[in-house]
């Protein structure tokens, strides 16, 4: 039997255990509503005192490689370091109050200036000149763009006073090495030049983000981070041989500096395929250093125009035997000085009586006449047309920034004496990678081929995006093209300056050309100063690649037969690169007259 005394405590007990589950049930309810029901609108409320924080996700711009997969343009991490001038005003402070055993700031910024390159007097002005004008100040810019190794060694020195904040940079391992087509990016990061700037869209890197909310503590509020990723950039697959690249820039460096031209260019063609395997130029940009050279900025070999002088009569011929029924042995007679019935006139570079030249022959002795007269058995719009089908003044299809075109005037604006000049390449120019898509065709058996510079595109994720190209013409009949294979070896085989190209065992074609130079100021043409020209294609049974040299207005010998030895040098070379194999037939001999 339960008494009175036994009944009031279990009574008092049970009622104590409801009010606690009661209180704790409160604090539950309570709870959920906090972090459940209403948690959007409490971390709401908690975000208005909150202190927004976040960094940038850099990403890394694409590389550029040659074909090979030799890295031209890279990414690398440098640093900005910062000092916070106030922290080590207090460390010296407790230093001479024998409160700390740190090294004071006279000895750190000795190492510190070492380590960044800087004088180490300049290195505490650093600090000196930010508690000068404000003395509780926490920053001051130490150095930009330190290196990693550099950053490493700041960081060794264990200092509470030095940050480092990383950054994404250019660099360029072959420095100058096709420099003058890789390009540059500016301080900024914005692409400026060459194929960073042309193919940006492929090379350029996604920063992402990093966000959150802090409290005043500094501390990270739970579930406020955010992160939006970085993409990086693609790699640019080009189809430059960057080791023949680096030859063919010294040997066009020295032939510029000896034969005391303003600059100068080597551009190489694979034949069938149009791939463009160097186009090496002097003066060339180093893309590390991108202003060291006033006034050079971009490629000549893609930016510069010229008047091609006799390389163009190569045209003329092709033209004249594809749609005139001439060939080889087809004859004119030309002396040197020509006055045609509407008053223009034509004339050699050297003086000669009246010569049955075959077509050939007008040919290896670059006959302005000669081809004149050739000219004639077309009919202007012919030979029109088929310059606009070789491509002058069309630009390539290498979409490089910067990139101009020929100029190839409209024939309702040829008058009787651009009829005739435009034979022998006057009145009209053109560029590197014209002329060369031109005589590739001619080469080529009359197939013209778009050339490229350009491999691929492959993204961060593996996409890999080819390079669109347009479709391959015929341009000549078969034979046409076999027929000039003959006549332009015939030019290297008995021209004057024939000892100077042979490459012993192989077979060489190719033409050369001295163009004049315009005078902007006073009109006409500069005297005495030539643009030259040496092109040739190898080997000429069976052409695979195509190599152009220009000089522009070389000083010492002014004739195209300056770039001679250069051009000899620089074939041989990529006949090695590419292992061509020697002739196995020899060359047809073709007379000069009839």
């Amino acid at each position: 039997m339960t008494t009175r005394s036994t009944r009031s405590p279990r009574r008092r007990t049970v009622v104590a255990l409801a009010v606690v589950l009661a209180v704790l049930g409160a604090f539950i309810v309570r709870l959920v509503d906090i972090q459940v029901v209403n948690a959007d609108d409490h971390v709401a409320d908690s975000m208005e005192v909150a202190l927004e924080g976040g960094q940038v996700l850099h990403g890394t711009r694409g590389s550029i490689v040659d074909a090979t997969g030799q890295t031209l343009a890279g990414s690398v991490l440098e640093y900005d370091c910062q000092l916070d001038p106030k922290l080590i005003s207090q460390i010296d402070d407790e230093i001479a109050a024998g409160e700390s055993t740190d090294d004071p700031w006279a000895d750190v910024s000795a190492d510190v200036a070492e380590i960044t390159g800087q004088d180490a007097d300049d290195v505490r002005t650093i600090v000196s000149d930010a508690l000068a004008e404000n003395a509780e100040s926490q920053y001051a810019i130490l150095r930009n763009g330190v290196s990693t190794e550099q950053y490493r060694a700041l960081m060794d020195l264990g200092t509470p006073y030095i940050a480092c904040g990383p950054h994404p940079a250019r660099a360029y391992p072959d420095g100058a090495v096709a420099g003058n087509l890789v390009g540059f990016i500016g301080t900024d990061g914005d692409a400026l030049e060459g194929l960073e700037r042309s193919y940006d869209d492929c090379l350029r890197a996604t920063d992402g983000a990093l966000a959150y909310q802090k409290g005043k503590d500094g501390v990270v509020i739970p579930g406020t981070r955010r992160e939006q990723p970085a993409v990086d950039g693609g790699t640019l697959e080009l189809t430059i041989n960057r080791d023949l690249q680096w030859y063919l820039q010294q040997l066009i460096g020295d032939e510029v500096v000896e034969r005391q031209a303003e600059a100068g260019s080597i551009f190489v063609v694979e034949v069938n395929t149009g791939k463009i395997r160097a186009a090496a130029e002097y003066p060339t940009i180093d893309p590390n250093e991108p202003t060291a050279l006033e006034g050079v900025r971009g490629s000549r070999i893609f930016e510069g125009t010229f008047e091609p002088g006799s390389t163009f009569k190569g045209l003329t011929a092709a033209t004249v035997v594809d749609a005139g029924g001439q060939n080889p042995n087809s004859t004119v007679v030309a002396s040197g000085y020509e006055l045609f019935a509407n008053g223009a006139f034509a004339r050699d570079s050297f003086q000669h009586p009246a010569f049955t030249y075959t077509l050939t022959g007008v040919l290896v002795d670059s006959s302005n006449a000669g081809i004149s007269k050739f000219s004639e058995r077309v009919s202007p719009q012919v030979r029109y047309d088929y310059f606009k089908k070789f491509g002058i003044g069309s630009g390539s299809d290498v979409h490089f920034s910067g990139e101009q075109t020929g100029l190839l005037h409209p024939l309702e604006d040829w008058d009787a004496q651009t009829s005739y000049n435009t034979a022998f390449g006057q009145g009209l120019t053109t560029t590197v990678p014209e002329l060369a898509g031109a005589y590739a065709a001619i080469a080529n058996g009359g197939v013209k081929v778009p050339l490229s510079l350009v491999e691929s595109c492959t993204k961060a994720d593996g996409t890999v995006i080819e390079s669109e190209q347009p479709e391959r013409e015929r341009i000549l009949k078969k034979s046409t093209s076999a027929q000039m294979r003959t006549m332009l070896e015939n030019v290297f085989l008995q021209s004057s300056f024939a000892p100077m190209v042979q490459i012993p065992g192989y077979r060489i074609a190719g033409k050369t050309g001295t163009g004049e130079k315009p005078d902007l100021v006073n009109g006409g043409y500069k005297r005495g100063v030539y643009f030259t020209t040496m092109l040739g294609f190898a080997p000429a049974e069976d052409p695979q690649y195509l190599v152009i040299v220009t000089l522009d207005e070389p000083k010492k010998v002014t004739s195209s037969a300056a770039n001679g030895p250069t051009f000899q040098q620089a074939m041989t070379q990529v006949l090695k690169t590419y292992r061509v194999m020697p002739a196995t037939s020899a060359p047809e001999l073709l007379p000069k007259f009839g």
